[in-house]
C-alpha cells in the first residue's frame, strides 16, 4: 500500500467553488491509482480554499505522469463550473510535484494535468507523455484558429464573440460588472448633462472644457488650459500619446521647401537652419503614407485628409518647438507653410490638422495594430504551438491575460456604424488602408525599442522620458528574459530542436507579419541569443509599449482640440483667412466628441483585478529558480519605480506611463 498526499486549491474568483462531486486519477509509470472521490468532513471545494486529501494505491505508481480531474452531479443541483487553481501531489518520501491548473471545469468534463518541471518536446521520453502532448497540441491546433480582418494587417483569432472562448482566458465575472458599471455610468452622466448624441456645436473655446468628462485627471485641465502653446505641442511628440513618430531631420524632404527665412525668427540669434541640422536639433514629423488615402462621408461630402509635416526645433531651453507647418504633400499655392509668426487661428488650426492625423494613427496603427492586434498574434500562437508544460507557455500565458477577450469584444465597437474610428475623418475604410500601408514599416527594428530609437536619431534628446523609461524598461526585461530563456535553453542546440518554439515564431511570422521578409522578423531560431531578444519584444509590446501608448489617453485626449480624431471643416489653404468661428466650425458637434471620450475613458480605466508588469500569481512553475528569478524582476521594476517617482517630483509634467506601477502585464485595455 501506498499513499499519496494530494492538496487542492480552488481559485479565490467569483463563484469558483463547486458543490458537486471532485473525482482524481494519478498515473505513473508503473501503473495507475483508483478513480478517488475527494470529499472530506465539511465543505470542500470553497472558494479560495485549500484542502488536503489521500490517494491509496496497492503499491508505489513509480514516477508521476498525469493526473486527471473528473466533476460529477451532485443530486440535481444545477451546474456550477468550478475553477481548480492548482493541486500539489506529494508521493511517499518524495517531493512536492505540483500541477497547474488555472480553468474552470464543467460537469462530465474530464481534465488532464501535467506536472513536475517544464519540459520542451525533444525531452519527453514515455510514450504516454508523448502522446498526452501529441493530442494536448491537436486539439488547440483545431481550437484556436486564424482568420483575416482585412487584407493586408495581422490575423486574428478565429473567434467571433467573446462567448466563445474558454473561462479561463475570457473576462472574469469581476472585470465584466466594472466594464458595464463603467459604460452605464458614463452614459446616464452624460446623458443628463445633454451630452450624448446632442448635434449641438461647441460655441466657444472656453465652452469646449465643460465637455471634459468628469474623471478627468490635473494633467487633462493643464492640457485644457495650455493647448494652445507651442512647447506642450512639441512636448507631447515626445511623451505624449503618440512618442513613436517624430525623427532627427539633417536633411529637408524636397517637397517641404521651407527657407531660411521662413525659421529664421524662431531659431537661436545668429544661427541657421543648416547650422541647426548639423547640431542634430531639427526634427521631421511626416505623414506622408496617409497621402491619398480619402476621409469617409460627412453629411454627403468627403472629409479631407491632410498628410503633413511638421518641422521642430530643439531650442536653447530644451524645449522642441514647432517652427514650420505644411498640411499636404506636395506644394503648390493652396498648400502654404504656416510659421509661429502668422495669426493665431492660421497657427492653432495648422497644429489641430496635424493633431488630426497624429491622433488618426495613433489610436490605428501604433496602438491598435501595433500593440493590440500584434498581442492577439501573440497569444494565438503561444495558444497552439506550445502545450501547457512547455517552459515558453508558463512563462507568456501571463502576459496574455483577457488580451483575447479584449480585442473580439472591442473590434465591433470601434470600427462598428457608431465605433470612433468609423466615425473618424477616416471612417472604418480609411482605418483599415491605413493599417495596410503602415505594414511596412512594422519591422523588428522599429519594435525592439533600442533600435527604434537611434534608428529616429533620438538617443540624446534631453526630456525625452518615454526613451529613458523605456530603455530601462527594455533593459529589466531582457534580464528577466535571458534568465529564464538561458535556463531552459543551456545551448543553441536546445533552440535548434525545439520543433514547438521553430513552429510558434514560424506562425507569428506568418500571421502577425504576413510573410514579409523585409521586416526583419525570423522565420525560424537558431540561437539562445535570437530567442531572448524576440521573447523580450513580445513581452515589452503587450505590457510596456501599451502602457506607453493606451494610458494617457484621458490627460491628453479628453480636451478634444488637443487630440482630434474628426474635424468637419477642410484646412486653410490661405493665410489669415480664419477666425475663431473658423477653429469651432472645424470641430464635431458636443455628441461626436462625448463618443470619443467615452471611448478614451474606457480604455484607460483601471480595473480592480488589473495584474501588473512582473506579477504572476498564478503558480505555473514547479522548479524553485523560475520563482527567484520572478522575484528578482519585482526588485528591479519596484526600483525603476522608485527613481520614476524621485523624477517626477521635479517635473511639471510627471511622466508615468512607463511607471511599472501603472503598467499591466498585458493588453487588457
Amino acid at each position: 500500500m501506498a499513499e499519496y498526499k494530494v492538496e487542492l486549491t480552488t481559485g479565490n474568483l467569483k463563484k469558483a467553488g463547486t458543490w458537486d462531486h471532485i473525482f482524481v486519477t494519478l498515473f505513473g509509470s508503473d501503473g495507475q491509482s483508483e478513480r478517488t472521490e475527494f470529499n472530506n468532513w465539511g465543505l470542500d471545494f470553497m472558494t479560495g480554499g485549500t484542502r488536503t486529501y489521500t490517494v491509496t494505491t496497492n503499491g508505489y505508481l513509480g514516477r508521476l505522469l498525469l493526473l486527471k480531474v473528473e466533476k460529477d452531479p451532485y443530486f440535481l443541483l444545477p451546474e456550477d463550473e468550478w475553477y481548480c487553481s492548482k493541486i500539489v501531489v506529494t508521493p511517499p518520501g518524495g517531493h512536492d510535484i505540483l500541477f497547474p491548473c488555472h480553468r474552470w471545469i464543467s460537469r462530465g468534463e474530464l481534465v488532464e494535468l501535467r506536472g513536475g518541471r517544464a519540459i520542451k518536446v525533444f525531452e519527453e521520453d514515455h510514450p504516454l507523455l508523448i502522446e498526452h502532448r501529441r493530442k494536448q497540441l491537436t486539439k488547440k491546433k483545431s481550437f484556436y484558429l486564424w482568420k483575416t480582418v482585412a487584407e493586408g494587417v495581422p490575423h486574428v483569432s478565429g473567434f467571433n464573440t467573446v462567448m466563445e472562448l474558454p473561462s479561463e482566458i475570457s473576462f472574469t465575472e469581476k472585470r465584466e460588472g466594472e466594464m458595464t458599471w463603467i459604460i452605464a455610468i458614463n452614459g446616464i452622466e452624460l446623458k443628463l448633462k445633454g451630452m450624448l448624441g446632442s448635434d449641438e456645436k461647441i460655441q466657444s473655446l472656453e465652452d469646449m472644457k465643460k465637455n471634459i468628462p468628469s474623471q478627468s485627471t490635473k494633467l487633462t485641465d493643464y492640457v485644457a488650459k495650455h493647448w494652445k502653446e507651442d512647447d506642450l505641442f512639441g512636448y507631447q511628440f515626445l511623451n505624449g500619446l503618440n512618442p513613436t513618430m517624430i525623427k532627427r531631420c539633417s536633411e529637408l524632404p524636397k517637397n517641404f521647401p521651407v527657407t531660411e527665412e521662413m525659421v529664421k525668427p524662431f531659431l537661436k540669434e545668429g544661427s541657421s537652419l543648416k547650422e541647426e541640422m548639423r547640431e542634430g536639433k531639427i526634427f521631421i514629423y511626416d505623414q506622408k503614407k496617409m497621402d491619398g488615402i480619402p476621409g469617409r462621408d460627412y453629411n454627403g461630402e468627403q472629409l479631407q485628409i491632410t498628410p503633413g509635416l511638421c518641422l521642430f526645433y530643439l531650442n536653447p531651453e530644451n524645449k522642441m518647438m514647432p517652427i514650420a507647418i505644411q498640411l499636404q504633400q506636395q506644394p503648390s499655392e493652396k498648400n502654404p507653410i504656416f510659421l509661429p509668426s502668422d495669426s493665431e487661428t492660421d497657427w492653432i488650426l495648422a497644429k489641430m490638422f496635424i493633431k488630426n492625423v497624429d491622433s488618426l494613427d495613433f489610436v490605428s496603427v501604433h496602438h491598435l495594430m501595433n500593440t493590440h492586434f500584434l498581442a492577439e498574434v501573440f497569444a494565438v500562437a503561444t495558444l497552439r504551438c506550445f502545450p501547457e508544460i512547455h517552459p515558453l507557455y508558463k512563462l507568456l500565458l501571463p502576459h496574455f491575460r483577457f488580451t483575447l477577450a479584449r480585442n473580439i469584444g472591442g473590434r465591433p465597437g470601434l470600427l462598428g456604424p457608431e465605433g470612433p474610428l468609423n466615425l473618424s475623418s477616416l471612417g472604418r475604410n480609411g482605418v483599415i488602408e491605413l493599417m495596410r500601408r503602415s505594414m511596412p514599416e512594422v519591422t523588428y527594428s522599429s519594435l525592439s525599442l533600442p533600435e527604434n530609437i537611434t534608428a529616429r536619431g533620438l538617443d540624446s534628446v534631453p526630456n525625452f522620458y518615454y526613451r529613458d523609461d523605456g530603455l530601462r524598461l527594455w533593459e529589466i526585461i531582457n534580464r528577466f528574459v535571458r534568465a529564464m530563456v538561458s535556463y531552459y535553453y543551456p545551448t543553441d542546440n536546445d533552440v535548434q530542436r525545439d520543433t514547438e518554439l521553430q513552429e510558434w515564431i514560424s506562425e507569428i511570422f506568418t500571421h502577425g507579419f504576413l510573410g514579409n521578409k523585409a521586416s526583419g522578423i525570423p522565420t525560424s531560431f537558431h540561437t539562445v541569443e535570437e530567442v531572448i531578444k524576440f521573447i523580450t519584444m513580445v513581452i515589452f509590446t503587450v505590457s510596456a509599449q501599451h502602457g506607453a501608448l493606451n494610458n494617457g489617453q484621458v490627460d491628453y485626449g479628453t480636451f478634444y482640440p488637443n487630440a482630434p480624431l474628426l474635424l468637419h471643416k477642410p484646412p486653410p489653404t490661405t493665410k489669415g483667412q480664419t477666425s475663431q468661428g473658423t477653429i469651432l466650425e472645424t470641430l464635431p458637434n458636443v455628441g461626436e466628441i462625448t463618443i470619443f471620450n467615452i471611448t478614451a475613458l474606457l480604455l484607460s480605466e483601471k480595473y480592480t483585478d488589473q495584474v501588473l508588469l512582473g506579477t504572476y500569481p498564478e503558480q505555473r512553475f514547479n522548479e524553485r529558480a523560475p520563482e527567484v528569478m520572478m522575484k528578482r524582476f519585482q526588485a528591479e521594476l519596484a526600483h525603476l519605480t522608485e527613481d520614476i517617482t524621485v523624477r517626477n517630483e521635479k517635473l511639471g509634467i510627471p511622466y508615468n506611463y512607463m511607471n511599472p506601477t501603472c503598467i499591466e502585464n498585458s493588453v487588457t485595455a
